[in-house]
C-alpha cells in the first residue's frame, strides 16, 4: 500500500522509467551499458516506491500512552524550554527518519487539536541542533483528556521540500491514525509533560503507530 501523497509522484516515476527503458533499448547499442542504465532506472523507481509505502499498523488505543508518531531512530531525550506554545519546560523526544524509513506521520495520542501552525524555513540537516527552530516545520498541539496537552513538530530535513499536515484546530483525532507526511528525509520532535515517564532510550529504533514512547509516571 502506498500513501496518497505519493500517488502523483509514483505515476510520474512510472512514466519516466518506462520511457527511459524504451529509449535506452532503442538508442544504446552496447549491451553492458544498456543493462547498467536500465538497472539504475529501476533502482531509482524502487527507492520512490519504498519511500511512499504506507504499511498498516496495529495501534492499541490507550489514553495513558503516547505512541511514536513516526518510524525512525530516537536521537534526543532531554528536558527543554519549549518557547513557541507552552513557554515552559517539557520533555523532548526527537525521532530522526532516514530516506529509507516510512514517512507517514501518525497522531501520538487521541484528543482535540488545540493548535496547528506551519512555519516556512531553512533545510538544514534534520539532526542539526537548530533544525527544530529554523527549518520548515509544523507545530501541532493535541489536548488529551488524561495526559493533557502534548506537542509534536514535523521538521523538514535537507532533502525534504514539503510537509503535509492534516491536523486542523478543534478537530477530534484518533491515536495512530494518519496525521500527515514529510517528503524525503526529516525529523519529528515530541514535547511532553514533565510528569510523563519516557520508555525509550537514545538510538532506539521505533515504529510509528505502535511503539510506546512514554506513559504517565
Amino acid at each position: 500500500m502506498f500513501h496518497k501523497e505519493g500517488h502523483k509522484i509514483i505515476l510520474a516515476a512510472t512514466f519516466f522509467v518506462g520511457v527511459g527503458i524504451l529509449v535506452i533499448d532503442k538508442f544504446i547499442a552496447l549491451d553492458w551499458l544498456n543493462k547498467t542504465l536500465a538497472i539504475v532506472l529501476l533502482f531509482f523507481y524502487i527507492i520512490i516506491l519504498q519511500f511512499f509505502r504506507n504499511p498498516k499498523r496495529s495501534t492499541t488505543l490507550d489514553n495513558n500512552h503516547i505512541i511514536s508518531p513516526v518510524d525512525g531512530k530516537v536521537v534526543v531525550i532531554e528536558e527543554v524550554f519549549e518557547k513557541e506554545y507552552f513557554k515552559d519546560k517539557r520533555l523532548q523526544v526527537s525521532i530522526f527518519m532516514s530516506p529509507l524509513n516510512v514517512h507517514v506521520t501518525r497522531y501520538p495520542v487521541s484528543g482535540k487539536v488545540k493548535f496547528s501552525k506551519y512555519h516556512p524555513g531553512k533545510y538544514l540537516v534534520a539532526w542539526h541542533p537548530k533544525a527544530s527552530e529554523e527549518n520548515e516545520r509544523t507545530t501541532i498541539v493535541i489536548e488529551n483528556p488524561v495526559i493533557g496537552n502534548i506537542l509534536y513538530r514535523q521538521i523538514a530535513g535537507a532533502l525534504a521540500k514539503r510537509i503535509v499536515n492534516y491536523a486542523i484546530p478543534e478537530m477530534q483525532v484518533i491515536q495512530g491514525t494518519d496525521a500527515g507526511f514529510i517528503k524525503f528525509g526529516s525529523r519529528v520532535d515530541l514535547f511532553l509533560p514533565l510528569n510523563t515517564k519516557i520508555l525509550v532510550n537514545l538510538n532506539d529504533k521505533v515504529k510509528g503507530g505502535e511503539k510506546i514512547i512514554a506513559t504517565l509516571s
